[in-house]
């Protein structure tokens, strides 16, 4: 006769091996219950290496209420998962692996050798040490009929019985290291609120370049502007000309703006502050300056010192009988309209917004109409400019639903 009773120590599923999963998994197996976490990947943390590529931003020493504002309308959401866990105390976690933090000049936290794999290692080690199994090459495959996971590993599918489980599969972006969206469809079939994904911290397209600003300038970094959307006071930064666009640190900050002016107006103009540092009169007053014989071009260049691909901007986006009229010159240059019609394809975003609706979970991150199933990560319906925020929430959402777990199966002994 098969016996039925359940083991004495919970067993917890994870699915999904980045921050989310890992710092849940972390929670739940000093929590002292039985962790298999799952990923489809060859290993885990591979969006997390990624990101490290260039310097491993892991947060931001902003305070906390500057910190909040950059989620958006999902702030209140996040609020309680980032007091709970937000910018210090990552840090005390960070070096409680033996890596030190410092704080760049943006105000962002980078782990003293800018790297990602050995905070990984350090931290996998734990784990490892704490008794939590890692699966790879196991991906989640759905439910079956009677509540059990399907998982598919190079031994055939499997069938999971988990006391409980935590879904922490990452967004839709970059597919090709594991974030590629297809828990939707699953999570649409069971009733889950669930809201369209989209990129975030993008790129963006022009109606179309002209061939010579496409041949010269592709590639060609915008250095020392300033960019504004609407009435909004204009950023300062720096993005780059694409073929097909505009892309950058600068356009990533704005891009959820831009990207739901899109949805709603289809294209949004953003306008370019090519001297953000000189005053539309003192311009308008070097451009009255005689020019003598000099073209225009050389006129631009040792008045203001436009040139490159700021000049090349000016011609492809404004009027030709403007460069005859010195104050309609200078507005160009500090508002140059730069019309952007879409959005660059998800699977090249940094990350991307939409998924689970936290509507659809209740204060411990469980799904309200699926009983055991948490979630938590960027699957969740949230998002973050690029700046150590959106691996910040990563890690305070996992450990908030390992916490929620915990709560839950102790309210069913």
């Amino acid at each position: 006769m098969t016996s039925t009773a359940k083991p004495s120590t919970p067993n917890i599923a994870i699915i999904g091996g980045g921050p989310a999963g890992l710092m849940a998994a972390e929670v739940l197996s000093q929590a002292g219950l039985q962790v298999d976490l799952y990923d489809g990947m060859p290993s885990v943390g591979r969006k997390f290496l990624l990101a490290g590529v260039g310097g491993m931003n892991i947060t931001h020493s902003e305070a906390f209420p500057a910190l909040l504002s950059r989620y958006g309308e999902r702030a209140p959401n996040l609020a309680p998962l980032l007091r709970a866990f937000g910018a210090d105390e990552l840090c005390t976690w960070i070096h409680g692996l033996g890596i030190d933090t410092f704080v760049g000049s943006s105000g962002r936290v980078f782990p003293t050798d800018m790297k990602a794999a050995p905070l990984l290692r350090a931290w996998l080690k734990r784990l490892r040490d704490a008794g939590v199994v890692i699966h790879t090459r196991h991906r989640w495959l759905g439910w079956n009929p009677d509540g059990s996971l399907r998982i598919a590993s190079p031994e055939g599918e499997k069938t999971l019985r988990p006391d409980a489980t935590l879904l922490a599969l990452g967004g839709g972006s970059w597919s090709r290291l594991g974030s590629d969206g297809a828990w939707m469809q699953a999570l649409e079939q069971h009733g889950v609120a669930l809201a369209p994904l989209q990129p975030s911290n993008c790129g963006f397209e022009v109606e179309a370049w002209s061939d010579l600003m496409i041949s010269k300038f592709a590639g060609a970094p915008l250095k020392n502007i300033a960019i504004g959307l609407n009435d909004d006071v204009p950023r300062l930064g720096e993005c780059v000309i694409t073929t097909t666009g505009i892309e950058g640190s600068l356009i990533y900050a704005l891009s959820a703006a831009i990207r739901e002016a899109i949805n709603q107006h289809g294209s949004a103009t953003t306008h370019l502050d090519l001297l953000p540092g000189r005053p539309v009169d003192k311009i308008q007053q070097a451009l009255s300056k005689p020019r003598g014989s000099r073209s225009l071009a050389k006129h631009l260049h040792s008045q203001l010192g436009i040139d490159g691909v700021k000049a090349a901007l000016l011609r492809e986006l404004t009027p030709a009988d403007c460069f005859a009229d010195p104050a309609r010159l200078a507005q160009a240059i500090k508002a140059l309209p730069v019309t952007l019609v879409k959005t660059r394809p998800l699977d090249e975003a940094i990350s991307s917004a939409g998924g689970v609706a936290f509507e659809a979970l209740d204060e411990r991150l469980m799904l309200k109409q699926m009983p055991g199933v948490f979630c938590a990560g960027e699957m969740l319906d949230w998002e973050a400019p690029t700046g150590g925020y959106l691996l910040t929430a990563c890690f305070a959402s996992g450990r908030a639903a390992g916490l929620g777990m915990v709560e839950w199966l102790q309210r069913l002994d």
